[in-house]
């Protein structure tokens, strides 16, 4: 199983400290950094300094970093224009040498959008499957040939289609807890499904739709990485958890329930039983980005026990 570093800058930190984060997450062993995609705080952190956009954090990362992948869960599609967005991540990915991965989603937090002007539609699912045409469409026309596009939200005509990624393909990751329409996005466009913040059972029945709506397409269930993203504390023992859960404003038998959360041996039997339903790899949602501490101990104590 991988793991992989999953974080929330629009809580408060700088690129500085997101910079930190990923040397450590690539010094350490781990498979990736991922990073969400707001520009408003959310619950009752200050947020300070202030927001950081995902993918100009990504483009400086690709250029300080050498292994892991870089990617977002998930880029607001309310946010990019789809034919800018594949410019974007076309060029990180050049950038990185060919580490980029997209997670793609509708946009849902109205009040960020508000707070900076950014239109926020009522129709958002359908204009995220225009979108993923678009940018998936773009990145596959040959060099040298035109893409168009001509759908209700989105009107591309003789576009180049450049730049073009570093990878033959990006990954592309979709995910949610939608019972029929996100399944069936999946099965057409992602490389990876990834299910948030979900308790086993509901994670073994999302995986399960996903599965039937790749077969209804004509696709092999097994062609997709199925992921699961889990907040993290994980302490060497009950007192470390717990100082650790007190920091980021969260109970421990909450984060048990609901997370991954305890000593490394109860994250990896829970862990175990992620991968019995099927998840394949699982970020871990660091909310306290100066806890360098916490990501050495995955690191020596939970890593070695999944492979």
């Amino acid at each position: 199983m991988d793991l992989r570093i999953f974080t929330e800058p629009q809580q408060g930190a700088t690129y500085d400290t997101l910079l930190t984060v990923a040397k450590a997450t690539e010094d350490l062993g781990f498979d990736a950094f991922f990073r969400s995609d707001h520009y408003l705080r959310m619950g009752s952190v200050s947020g300070l300094p202030g927001p950081t956009d995902a993918w100009i954090t990504l483009a400086g990362l690709a250029r300080e970093t050498s292994r892991i992948r870089l990617g977002t869960l998930m880029t607001a599609g309310t946010f990019r224009l789809p034919g800018v967005l594949a410019i974007q991540v076309a060029q990180v990915d050049q950038m990185s040498g060919g580490r980029v991965e997209l997670g793609l989603g509708a946009g849902w937090f109205e009040e960020e959008h508000k707070a900076y002007g950014i239109p926020f539609p009522k129709e958002k699912f359908a204009r995220l499957e225009e979108q993923l045409e678009v940018v998936t469409g773009l990145w596959a026309t040959e060099a040298g040939k035109t893409y168009d596009f001509h759908g209700t939200y989105y009107d591309l005509t003789e576009s180049p289609a450049l730049p073009k990624p570093a990878q033959h393909k990006i990954p592309v990751l979709i995910g949610g807890h939608g019972a029929k329409r996100t399944p069936r996005l999946a099965a057409r466009y992602a490389d990876e499904f990834n299910i948030p913040f979900a308790s086993l059972e509901d994670t073994e029945r999302q995986f399960g739709r996903v599965r039937v709506a790749a077969e209804e397409a004509g696709r092999a269930p097994d062609s997709l990485v199925y992921s699961n993203a889990l907040v993290a504390c994980v302490g060497r023992d009950d007192a470390e958890v717990a100082r650790r859960a007190a920091v980021i404003g969260r109970e421990v038998d909450e984060l048990k329930a609901n997370g991954l959360a305890g000593t490394p041996a109860e994250v990896v039997e829970k862990l175990g039983r992620f991968q019995e339903v099927g998840s394949e790899r699982v970020y871990l949602q660091m909310l306290d980005l100066d806890d360098l501490d916490q990501l050495e101990l995955i690191s020596a104590e939970v890593m070695p026990q999944l492979s």
